[in-house]
């Protein structure tokens, strides 16, 4: 396919310089995209001949293969980017996929833990050492915050103030937010940094470093929290995204604002915080069946 490795490269750098999306929301798009090139191969020699009814082709082959909902929403969202991309580049006459639509999604109600689940899950990262130390920080923090993996992988020490015991978080679109960090979480940071301070590599500003002295990653924070939800016990979905999911929840079940909420956590639509309301009444109805004398 004419200039196809071309296009996927201008088309990658397009999302990270001009759109601002997150690292994994363009590696998603990019794979998916490289998907799809390999599909048309064989039957058409320019993109300029490619539309409607060959990305309609695709996606039918994708649901043959029981794709969930989701991904196949997100293949759409990618080819729609994509094809939107070459209409603006000026390599299409016209956006052939502006009528296309992904599968209608139920919301899912996202898994948390309970207080004393997440108490459990801080508990397992027991120790003096280096690594303990740092996992401790990082669960605290990220309970603290609510931030999301990728931003907490992002930080750099200068993001921290402890005067005000905040931190700054770069989230999606590379939008900044300032967000509380709370006493536990200032504490364990404390008590890590003059550790890292031993274990940095020259040069590297991140906040929290592996075990050579570079960046920690998005992958590896994702192991992490899995052997600790294993140390802890928790038979959950597994991720960072749970204490995420838990910080929202229990600042809803002990009286916050929405609205707050969505501040912390950097949504950009309220409706995508309320899926946490959806939790608080289903926590309210069970208290309700199990006390009221005619529920």
């Amino acid at each position: 396919m004419e200039l196809e490795i071309n296009w996927l490269d201008r088309f990658h750098r397009f999302l990270e310089e001009e759109k601002n999306l997150s690292s994994s929301t363009v590696k998603s798009y990019t794979s998916d995209v490289k998907d799809f090139l390999k599909f048309l191969h064989f039957q058409k020699e320019d993109l300029k001949e490619v539309g409607y009814p060959e990305v309609r082709e695709y996606l039918g082959l994708l649901q043959k293969k029981e794709r969930r909902k989701s991904t196949l929403a997100r293949r759409v969202a990618s080819l729609r980017s994509f094809f939107h991309f070459l209409y603006l580049k000026g390599h299409l006459g016209s956006f052939p996929l502006s009528g296309m639509r992904g599968p209608k999604q139920g919301r899912k109600i996202p898994a948390y833990l309970e207080e004393e689940e997440v108490q459990r899950l801080l508990n397992a990262a027991k120790g003096e050492d280096f690594i303990r130390l740092r996992d401790r920080a990082i669960l605290e923090l990220l309970y603290a915050t609510g931030m999301r993996a990728a931003e907490l992988v992002n930080l750099e020490v200068e993001d921290l103030d402890f005067g005000s015991e905040t931190v700054k978080v770069r989230g999606k679109g590379s939008k900044e937010r300032i967000i509380p960090m709370g006493s536990y979480a200032v504490k364990a940071l404390i008590t890590y940094l003059p550790m890292r301070k031993e274990e940095v590599k020259p040069g590297v500003k991140a906040l929290f470093i592996n075990r050579f002295g570079g960046r920690l990653s998005d992958r590896s924070l994702r192991k992490k929290m899995n052997q600790y939800l294993e140390l802890a016990n928790i038979q959950k979905a597994a991720g960072p995204h749970i204490l995420r999911h838990s910080f929202a929840t229990h600042l809803l079940n002990r009286g916050a604002d929405i609205r707050s909420i969505q501040e912390l956590l950097g949504h950009e639509r309220l409706s995508t915080t309320q899926v946490y309301t959806h939790l608080n009444t289903r926590r309210l109805k069970k208290i309700y069946q199990a006390t009221h004398p005619r529920a």
